[in-house]
């Protein structure tokens, strides 16, 4: 029976394939470009998609958490015993850079050498300001690289701010009751800083633009200037971010660190995963299964497009069907000589797809990012989801290869050779 089914494939493919050496060379060309625009797709939709929402998770890491972020417990505006978690984790090996944030409310405004009216509301603007060291601030999150005008924070900057592009109505023209804005502010610009009673005159020297409300809706000084108007004599920061080279020691390794020296008791330290924002793994997973469903719609397409395809030619050759069957060539030889043609045009327009996929489109999203108005749009594809996608196109396909073969082929012998329906 194991040979007399080998024999049934060998004769299969036999069929297959010289039937589609002697078709047209444009029409597997043409279908093959079906199969390749199919698998696109399913692929590239879905992780275009995916990829909007990854853009965000990525500037997320990059730009704020890192790879361990270290805030105060709820009741608390700082973290307790900052310094002393500070110098823990300087100790432990694999620990590339830290940032520690100070960070108090307060609020700006603009425009106020202009106002000749106090009855008039002023141009304020309800923000987070935040005290950094320019350069451990620099190797975690690479701010610099996220000005759109004027310069970093030198570390003797005095009176000397940046300001997320979040909080200008320049960048951000939204017109909404409660989200206040600001107007006229350039670099050099004099803005007022108010923090718990007292106010500082300070000039703008640079504006962000991350699309990341952490960095875009916050004002950045240098650490030594906040802590001077927030009586802050004992050092304890609001934040600690920290780059860990993973080669060495994971995250997770570095938080279990901390918390066995007991450090959860002073402060909330979450790996990156944990912090990142919720509904951003929620959009993330709402996007995939619509990209699914609309990649769906292609498969289907597909697998209509090459049910059509091989009706018509199993129609055509009914004849030769019927004198095969009529030697005596098993019928299911003959249905799965199809079924392989539905095969080679699959796995052929799936591995074009996946050369261009994983060599020309990834790598050019990756440099090219799509500037979406609240991320940098990459594209997504994981190679176990890709690898399931081509074996869902290749099912597809062979059963609608041999859906219209198996239609023609148990019609009866002597009807198919005398051309009668």
């Amino acid at each position: 029976m194991a040979l007399f089914n080998k024999n049934l494939v060998r004769i299969g493919w036999f069929l297959g394939w010289r039937q589609l050496k002697r078709s047209s060379l444009w029409s597997n060309v043409l279908i093959i470009i079906v199969m390749i625009l199919t698998f696109l797709n399913l692929v590239v939709v879905s992780g275009i998609l995916v990829g909007l929402i990854q853009g965000s998770v990525n500037a997320n890491k990059n730009y704020y958490i890192s790879d361990l972020l270290i805030t105060p417990l709820k009741e608390k505006d700082y973290i307790e015993k900052s310094q002393n978690i500070l110098t823990n984790i300087e100790l432990i090996n694999g620990i590339e850079n830290i940032t520690a944030r100070y960070r108090t409310s307060g609020t700006i405004e603009s425009n106020y050498k202009l106002r000749t009216n106090f009855d008039d509301e002023p141009e304020t603007v309800s923000t987070i300001i935040v005290g950094i060291d320019p350069i451990n601030e620099n190797l975690v999150t690479t701010m610099s690289q996220l000005l759109v005008e004027g310069e970093y924070l030198d570390s003797s900057d005095f009176d000397k701010v940046l300001v997320g592009s979040s909080l200008l109505r320049r960048y951000l023209d939204i017109e909404s009751p409660g989200f206040d804005l600001l107007d006229d502010v350039f670099i050099g610009t004099k803005i007022r800083l108010s923090i718990e009673g007292q106010s500082r005159e300070v000039a703008v020297k640079g504006i962000l633009k991350s699309k990341v409300d952490e960095v875009d809706r916050r004002v950045f000084m240098v650490d030594s200037q906040l802590r001077s108007m927030i009586s802050r004599p004992d050092l304890n920061v609001g934040e600690i971010s920290m780059r860990i080279d993973e080669t060495i020691v994971s995250p997770d390794r570095v938080k279990e660190i901390l918390v066995n020296n007991g450090f959860d008791k002073n402060a909330k330290i979450q790996t990156f995963e944990e912090a990142q924002p919720k509904f951003l793994q929620d959009i993330k997973d709402t996007f995939a299964i619509l990209g699914s469903i609309i990649s769906s719609i292609g498969l289907v397409v597909a697998s209509i497009t090459i049910f059509i395809v091989i009706f018509i030619n199993a129609i055509t050759r009914r004849k030769y069907i019927g004198i095969m069957k009529g030697i005596g060539v098993n019928g299911l030889a003959i249905e799965l000589s199809y079924v392989f043609q539905s095969l080679i045009y699959a796995i052929v327009g799936s591995a074009i797809g996946l050369v261009l996929v994983y060599t020309l489109l990834i790598p050019y999203f990756a440099a090219n990012p799509i500037d979406f108005p609240f991320s940098d749009g990459i594209l997504v594809a994981p190679l176990d989801s890709t690898l399931f996608r081509i074996g869902l196109l290749i099912f597809a396909t062979a059963l609608a290869g041999y859906v219209p073969a198996r239609m023609i082929v148990k019609k009866n012998t002597l009807d198919s050779i005398l051309g009668r329906k």
